[in-house]
Parts: C-alpha cells; structure tokens; sequence
C-alpha cells in the first residue's frame, strides 16, 4: 500500500485518523511527521499537523506466526491433537502438520488436506499484507503422492506403447491429473488428455505414431511445462 499524508490539528490527531483510516494500530504503522502544525496568533495563520503514513512490512516470522495460528484454529475445531510447524520454502509457506490422526487429516486422496490448505490460503491473503501461498501437509503426504503418480503414470505410458492403444486412470483431482501429465510430457512416444467430466474426470495416454513424435514436442498438454502449484483449494478443474 502507498503511503497517505493525512492532517489534524495536532499530530497526534494526524495519527489517530491514521489509525482509523488504514484500520491498524499505531505500532503497525511508519510514521514520518511532516509539519507539527502551529496554532497561529489569535487564531489567525493556524496550520494543520501533517503525517505521512503506510502499514509496516510484515516481518517473515510474522507471516509464519499468522498463517501458523489459521490453520490451528481449524485444527481445533476437528479435535485431533496436532502440532504445527511453520517455514518458508523460497517465497511460500509450508505448514507441517505433526499428529496421530494424519490419516484423518489427509482424507480420501488428500481432499481434507488440500480443503484445509485452500481455507488457510483463503483467510490468509485476505487478511495479511504480505501475500503467500501457502502449502499445508502432513507426513510429507504430498511428496509421497506425487511418486505415487509418477510411478503410475510410468506404468500408464509403457501400456499405452505396448498395446499401441490407449490407457487411462482411474479418476483423480486436478492437481493430481497435472502429476501425471507432467511425469509423461517429456517422451515423445506418448501423448495425455484430460477426459470425463467433475469428480470423474481422469488422464488418458495416447500411444504416439513415429511419424508425428516430432510435433508433440509442439503440442500443449493439460499442464504447463513448469512443476504444478500445490492446489490452494479442493475444487476440480
């Protein structure tokens, strides 16, 4: 946010509306005092105090400690005992869930996972000044999820080429469809497309003819070529 010049006839006036204005405290304020303002002689040549004013950048442990209390807020509410740690992983936030119940806070193929990671990411940005993605897991869940897939997409892909026919997966949520499709962009032999519609949806892999190998490289998958972004909420796509 920019910084405002705001006025009052003292400057601690100027900085009571501050306060009110960008509704945050004083201490969450910088605070640059530009005229004290001056009462004039009988009235006459009075001057405003004038200030100018913009939130304080949030420090990095500050933005831990906010998206660290969130999700143990909601984690209170399910009543499974749990610890949560909270790093920076480059310019994201990880939240590691330590309890007894993680089977219960994955849920059936993540969904509670990523459901709770898509409410904190919600609350989160909407509240904090300092934005973050942020990702939620629990026994290193998603890493193990992600070669999980990779192996099947592998096993998806060598089918396809051997049978010459198509092969497609179980149905999977939009997160774990991009897995698959990024573990197969790179051969040249196979070719993947998202089919079927909501909860349904599924990847199928096309065996690819010799003579078209070379123009795969130019087609566009479901995904991008860059790893996929850890889902911020459980909606399909």
């Amino acid at each position: 946010m920019s910084a405002k010049e705001i006025e009052g006839k003292s400057v601690e006036e100027a900085i009571e509306t501050a306060c009110q204005r960008l509704d945050l405290p004083a201490d969450q304020l910088e605070i640059e005092i530009l005229s004290h303002g001056s009462s004039g002689i009988f009235g006459i040549g009075t001057r405003n105090a004038k200030i100018m004013v913009s939130p304080k950048e949030p420090s990095d442990e500050t933005s831990l400690n906010e998206a660290r209390e969130i999700l143990e807020f909601i984690l209170s509410h399910i009543q499974v005992p749990a610890t949560v740690e909270a790093t920076w992983v480059e310019d994201r936030i990880r939240l590691d869930i330590s309890s007894n119940g993680s089977g219960l806070l994955i849920g059936k193929r993540g969904q509670t996972l990523h459901s709770m990671q898509y409410i904190v990411n919600k609350i989160y940005n909407r509240r904090a000044s300092k934005k973050a993605h942020i990702i939620v897991d629990t026994e290193n869940y998603r890493e193990r999820r992600r070669k999980a897939l990779t192996e099947v997409a592998i096993n998806l892909g060598n089918r396809a080429k051997k049978s010459g026919r198509p092969s497609s997966s179980s149905p999977l949520s939009a997160y774990d469809r991009r897995l698959i499709h990024l573990a197969l962009k790179d051969d040249r032999q196979v070719r993947t497309k998202s089919k079927g519609d909501g909860a349904l949806r599924k990847v199928v892999v096309f065996p690819v003819k010799k003579e078209h190998s070379r123009a795969k490289q130019k087609r566009s998958p479901d995904s991008s070529a860059q790893p996929p972004s850890e889902p911020s909420g459980s909606g399909e796509q």
